[in-house]
């Protein structure tokens, strides 16, 4: 695995921008980081895929792979990118399960609760490091990385990797949990017979929403942690805590 927070002495906006590959990670500069991160994804789809056994034209996929940046964080739909690609959906979710396969791309599954409300049955996908997620949008530097409209979804595929790396959860105990009528949990962890939820908020000053309120009573969460970019940790409500990425989760869980 790339490397995460607790290994590179804590210094988030770093490894948020160059992604947790070393030779990215620990590049002299933003550029030479970039350089290296844009040489790495030529070598994955001209070389690696085809020796796993894929023939799939490299250009075939990394517009793929481009295309799944603009879905970073959000619901996928395998009809719509299809048609974008001129592809069948199934070929569609055979490229999605090579990246899925190679560790690029997280496929976060739904969690289906026994509720008489019509809940999201279709999985989430993130970038599993945010550094090729930059070099593929084309996200040099912090100041880009400022400025990008989709900033917030950005740090929160960042921050959800994280947590699922400190928490020590496999894919199996991850999910993501959301109704037809906006309510929703960004993560759930099934974790030594609790239930944890996790949202993520790109913001100074997280504040209790409606849908947290929904997601822990319907869900009957043991607790709900909101992560933000802060280092402070304080409470909201008895169930309810907000906690700086930094800080270790697994101190108070």
């Amino acid at each position: 695995m790339p490397f995460s927070l607790d290994e590179v002495d804590h210094e988030p906006d770093i490894l948020w921008l160059r992604g947790g590959f070393p030779l990215s990670y620990l590049a002299k500069n933003d550029e030479d980081s970039f350089l290296w991160r844009q040489s790495y994804i030529a070598t994955f789809l001209e070389r690696d895929i085809p020796n796993l056994g894929f023939q799939i034209p490299a250009r075939q996929m990394r517009r793929f792979w481009l295309m799944l940046a603009h879905y970073h964080g959000q619901l996928f739909n395998a009809s719509e990118l299809g048609k974008s690609l001129g592809i069948s959906d199934h070929m569609v979710r055979k490229y999605l399960d090579i990246l899925s396969g190679t560790f690029m791309i997280r496929i976060l599954l739904p969690w289906y609760e026994n509720l008489e409300k019509r809940q999201i049955k279709s999985p989430k996908i993130y970038f599993r490091d945010s550094g090729i997620l930059h070099a593929l949008i084309g996200i040099r530097n912090q100041t880009e990385m400022d400025t990008y409209p989709k900033m917030g979804s950005f740090w929160e595929g960042f921050a959800l990797e994280e947590i699922i790396r400190q928490t020590g959860a496999t894919s199996e105990e991850c999910y993501f949990w959301g109704t037809q009528s906006k309510a929703e949990l960004d993560l759930l962890i099934f974790k030594n017979g609790k239930r944890i939820g996790y949202e993520f908020k790109y913001s100074d000053a997280p504040k209790i929403t409606p849908s947290m309120r929904i997601a822990c009573a319907d869900l009957k969460l043991d607790h709900l942690y909101v992560i933000y970019p802060g280092t402070a940790t304080f409470p909201l409500s008895e169930k309810i805590t907000a906690r700086g990425l930094t800080t270790d989760i697994l101190s108070s869980s």
